[in-house]
């Protein structure tokens, strides 16, 4: 199993952090603008932690070299079951530099949406007293 992978079926988010690359870019399935840097990112994983129901990855699936990853999961948000992908892309010195996220349907999407929005005050806070 990908260290990344047992970290998060762990919930152990120092073990995630410790994977992320400084200049680390996150990508969310339902926000325009992607988030540069390793605070923001982890504090959106916490946020995420928090608002992931039965949270399971279904599926690994990595390119020969072990760069890039793709994780595919299935959780709740909000009474809504939601499948999605994790796509990770790592430097040369092991970090994640990339981090994309894919949901579907459309109705959980919208969940996570109105999830990850009512913590995003805390994601912020969180952010600015790790830099």
């Amino acid at each position: 199993m990908h260290p990344f992978r047992k970290a998060v079926e762990n919930r152990d988010i120092a073990a995630v952090e410790a994977l992320l690359a400084d200049d680390v870019v996150f990508t969310s399935p339902v926000v325009f603008k992607p988030y540069p840097g390793k605070a923001i990112t982890a504090a959106i994983l916490r946020g995420v932690l928090r608002v992931f129901e039965d949270f399971t990855y279904v599926r690994e699936i990595a390119n020969p070299d072990g760069r890039d990853h793709a994780f595919v999961f299935t959780a709740t948000v909000a009474g809504k079951q939601l499948q999605g992908c994790d796509f990770l892309h790592f430097d040369e010195d092991g970090r994640i530099d990339e981090f994309t996220v894919m949901v579907r349907p459309l109705s959980a999407a919208n969940a996570l949406a109105e999830a990850m929005g009512a913590q995003f005050e805390r994601i912020e806070r969180e952010a600015a007293g790790a830099q």
